[in-house]
């Protein structure tokens, strides 16, 4: 077997390295980037959340992607709520675990910034705190109360003990661990409590920077009491106005000066960069396609590019992948899809955004001169190296080599205009306009561009400018390989310094490429000019010692680099520059996940949609065969001769789905049974059971407006979670009129009321994009004649189902903004009094509940939730059958539950991505959960008006 190629050799002191004592070895930093195991490493992350994707068997597609599109790291935050869902309980299993995780990383080569909260955000319902700590705890959440450091410790201790084994210097991926999330410190009591969460990481055995993600540009614990070891500033610079997503927002232009007034010291770490967006719900809601067209290429050749012009060497995209907010997990103000216009669809699936971030990835992880640079110059005030005043540049420059990147863009940054220029540069051959020979560069729209000079590409070649886009620079079988890459409605300009005894230049056999040898200041050189019109993949230099190839970019972004593993007694085997630098260039599958050395078999696997033209640059020595997916490629020696003459490191090859796997029997829905699910309200039911609701205090800030009292807010009887049912009692004395209700569930709720079984009417909260916001109603609720049974036991039953608890406030900053009064905030009959309230939520409420598997926010207190209706193999035998778009019979308000079952035989191997699309009756208005085998998919709400 071939060895790897060696990690390259640390030559470089570590400078202005932080002292802090969660530092060791193994993690260090200066004020460029990471150093990790002694190598300096430019942080490429992606954010990932697996309780959005709740099947520890997927997470490994994820982190496979990742690692495909060039990311060595994900992001993950962690939620406290399901994790921790009561006090003294903490759940590490199934798809909150973290092992697995940890485990699936390691085997990509994937690094893990670890994001456990308590508090998240994230869109999720109380930023991720625990339910249960939002009525229990007395005190403030957030800050140094006692009664909040008990409720989170256990949960943090639960994380620290699963990661300790799991850190780098274990062996594991585990690299960082984040401080809470998006605070402030300039109140003392915010301050003290993440010193007191430092501290308490300080005293187990994580030795792990700890990281901060601050919100706003606020430079909050930096230094002083709660300062962390790494700031990190996090940045939404394009907004989330999805209803227009052609209108863009200006670039953020003082990132660098931001990190220079902040923390020069250390590197420049984004935590959160815009990655694309979510979506509130609501009538007007765009849907994510909109969302990925608001976050789409343009805008990340655009935002991202500027985001390095600010010199940042440590950035996660949020999100790489979003999934699902399945169950309860949402806040208020977004809906159970959580895509967020990310790179990976909601349903795995890969696309343009996708292939954007891989360009940019595979250019970052193939350029380590790019890792340490300092920045020289831009537009704004140095010396104006465009010919076209209308494009900006930003000068990057390595101080330890000449290396330069002039990182290009409009100076208006929400352009569409076409803009050609030419850029006078400094190389170590002297000073010189590009391109020397093609008419300009090109700035396409919306487009940004890195114009390198004096770039060493594999091991010591030297591109001495070039105005294409690199994608891929390294060593492969010997030989120094550079990609370049550009749109074919563009002319293209690439030099580089030969060497070796060339093969054959093919470039000049074309027309569209035109091919210069001459010297510069008495250096040889030799620019290949690709001409507007130039397509497929070209060689354009060819040697024993270089191969440099071009690309226009849709061909480009066919190409796969996969990782080859080093030797196996390396547990960093799989991470790239710390266990191996060895890879190879794959060009035509929709996905290459992985490539491996096997004897004398480079065996590849990855995803096919159709059959497809197998490319294979750069064969490793004593290589002789070549597998897909465990089947043999047989070579297609023409289709070889075709690309090029690259001597015998070449391999072109047709790979197919198996033919079994081409067509899948999707079945319909049909054979619906129906069942009543509403019993509450007849006058037989029987709610002994029930919690007796006659608490008179409660620790939620937001207290009752008026009543006797009493307060019936779910969180304080343990019915946090989904729909809560009240039943309030009276004896009727003939005179009852109506009564008044003030129902509160944060945004984004509705609660309908029944006095006795008949229906009185609904009660909404507004849905609104502002997590802060606490919608309040008052609703009077009349008496129709007769439902009043005179000097009986009358019962107003109401149904509220919520939508999340609010997230922390932005504007105060206060916690206890989570502490959402969930429930009735007001009760009266206007003639008359209540006598006993009771109240049912979720089956044994946060501390009880039987379904451990799918975890405390899957379901809620319907009936026929808790008759366990909507799990696999319960018997619908002597249930109505009924059409599910006939929906409640005799159209009136209630409650029903619809069951089908259907067989899906997938078979082995394919990746299958289902959804399910269901057609709305119209003008009737609804609210519906999705269970799919016990699992709550989602909500959805329509026609409410």
């Amino acid at each position: 077997m071939p060895k790897a190629e060696p990690a390259p050799a640390q030559d470089e002191a570590i400078t202005g390295r932080a002292e802090a004592s969660a530092i060791t070895p193994d993690v260090q930093f200066d004020n460029y980037t990471l150093f990790l195991k002694g190598q300096r490493v430019f942080i490429h992350s992606g954010e990932f959340h697996t309780f959005r994707l709740p099947v520890p068997s997927l997470w490994p597609d994820i982190l496979q992607k990742a690692k495909a599109a060039g990311l060595n790291a994900i992001s993950v935050y962690l939620h406290m709520g399901l994790t921790n869902p009561a006090p003294g309980v903490l759940d590490f299993e199934s798809f909150r675990a973290l092992q697995p995780l940890y485990d699936a990383a390691k085997d990509a080569g994937i690094w893990i910034v670890l994001r456990p909260g308590p508090y998240i955000n994230a869109e999720t319902t109380a930023g991720g705190i625990a339910h249960w700590a939002t009525s229990e705890v007395a005190g403030r959440l957030r800050t140094n109360d006692t009664s909040w450091r008990a409720a989170w410790r256990e949960y943090i201790q639960g994380v620290i003990d699963a990661t300790v084994p799991n850190q780098i210097s274990s062996g594991g991926p585990v690299i960082a661990v984040q401080i809470d999330n998006e605070y402030t410190n300039r109140y003392p009591t915010h301050a003290g409590y993440y010193q007191d969460l430092i501290d308490f990481y300080h005293a187990s055995e994580i030795d792990v920077p700890l990281t901060y993600n601050d919100f706003g540009g606020g430079k909050s614990f930096v230094n002083g009491t709660g300062a962390v070891d790494l700031w990190g500033l996090d940045s939404y610079p394009q907004g989330f106005d999805c209803s227009n997503p052609l209108r863009w927002s200006p670039v953020v232009t003082d990132y660098h000066q931001h990190h220079q007034e902040t923390n020069p010291w250390q590197p420049f770490y984004i935590p959160e960069f815009q990655g694309g967006s979510f979506d509130a719900w609501g009538p007007t809601a765009p849907g994510f396609d909109a969302c990925r067209i608001l976050t789409g290429p343009d805008f990340m050749s655009v935002f991202n590019l500027q985001l390095w012009a600010g010199n940042a060497k440590l950035i996660n995209y949020y999100m790489f992948y979003g999934g699902t907010s399945w169950g309860g997990s949402p806040h208020p103000g977004v809906y159970t899809s959580y895509d967020y216009g990310a790179s990976i669809t909601e349903s795995r699936e890969l696309g343009a955004k996708f292939d954007e971030l891989k360009r940019q990835g595979i250019f970052i992880r193939s350029s380590p001169e790019f890792y340490k640079t300092d920045r020289i110059s831009d537009s704004s005030s140095g010396p104006q190296i465009s010919s076209n005043p209308d494009v900006f540049i930003t000068q990057l420059k390595n101080p330890d080599v000449h290396a330069t990147f002039y990182i290009a863009r409009h100076r208006d940054s929400t352009s569409n205009a076409t803009a050609d220029f030419r850029l006078n540069v400094t190389t170590s051959l002297g000073n010189l306009q590009i391109p020397r020979f093609a008419e300009s560069i090109t700035l396409g729209g919306r487009q940004s561009k890195v114009i390198v000079t004096d770039y060493t590409f594999g091991s010591s070649s030297l591109l001495f400018y070039a105005t294409t886009q690199v994608f891929y620079s390294g060593v492969i079988a010997g030989r120094d390989v550079l990609l370049v890459y550009g749109d074919s409605d563009q002319d293209h300009e690439t030099t580089i310094i030969p060497s070796g005894t060339p093969n054959r230049l093919q470039a000049s056999s074309s027309s569209f490429f035109k091919t210069t040898e001459d010297a510069v200041n008495g250096t040889s050189t030799i620019t290949i000019t690709s001409l507007r019109g130039a397509r497929s993949l070209a060689t354009y230099y060819d040697s024993d010692t270089q191969l440099v190839m071009y690309a226009d970019t849709q061909t480009v972004s066919s190409f796969w680099s996969p990782v080859i593993a080093g030797p196996e007694t390396d547990p960093f085997r799989n991470y790239w520059g710390i266990g191996t630098n060895q890879s190879i260039l794959v060009g035509g599958p929709y996905l290459l996940r992985d490539a491996t050395l096997q004897g004398d078999t480079l065996a590849l696997r990855g995803d096919l949609r159709s059959d497809v033209q197998l490319t294979v640059i750069g064969i490793p020595e004593g290589v002789t065969r070549l597998s897909w997916n465990g089947q043999d490629v047989s070579p297609d020696l023409r289709a070889a001769e075709e690309i090029s003459s690259v001597g015998g490191s070449v391999f072109v090859g047709r790979v197919a789905p198996k033919a079994s796997l081409t067509r899948l029997e999707v079945p319909q829905l049909n054979g619906w049974k129906y069942q009543d699910s509403l019993p509450e309200i007849s006058q037989e039911f029987d709610d002994g059971a029930w919690t007796v609701a006659n608490r008179t205090e409660t620790n939620i800030p937001y207290k009752p407006y008026y009543g006797d009292g009493r307060v019936l807010y779910g969180c304080d009887y343990g019915f946090c979670e989904n729909v809560v049912l009240w039943r309030g009692h009276f004896l009727a004395t003939g005179n009852e009129q109506s009564v008044n209700l003030s129902i509160n569930g944060g945004t984004a709720f509705a609660a309908s009321v029944w006095l006795n079984d008949v229906f009185l009417g609904t009660s909404f909260g507004n849905s609104t994009n502002n997590r802060n916001i606490i919608q309040e109603t008052d609703d009077n609720f009349n008496f129709p004649s007769g439902a009043v049974r005179p000097n009986e036991d009358n019962v107003i039953t109401i149904v509220q189902d919520n939508m999340g608890l609010n997230q922390t406030d932005y504007g105060t900053y206060n916690g206890d903004t989570s502490k959402s009064p969930r429930g009735v905030r007001g009760f009266r009959l206007l003639d008359g009094t209540f006598g006993e309230w009771k109240v049912q939520g979720k089956v044994g409420g946060y501390r009880n509940f039987p379904d451990k598997v799918r975890g405390i926010l899957n379901e809620g207190g319907l009936y026929g939730e808790r008759q366990g209706w909507h799990l696999p193999g319960f018997s619908t035998e002597g249930w109505t059958s009924r059409n599910l778009s006939d929906g409640l019979p005799d159209g009136v308000a209630g409650v029903g539950f619809f069951v089908t079952t259907f067989n899906l035989d997938i078979p082995q191997g394919l990746d299958v991505m289902l959804s399910f699309n269901f057609e709305e009756p119209l003008g009737q208005p609804y609210r519906a959960f999705l269970f799919v085998n016990g699992w709550m998919m989602g909500k959805r709400i329509a026609n409410l008006g």
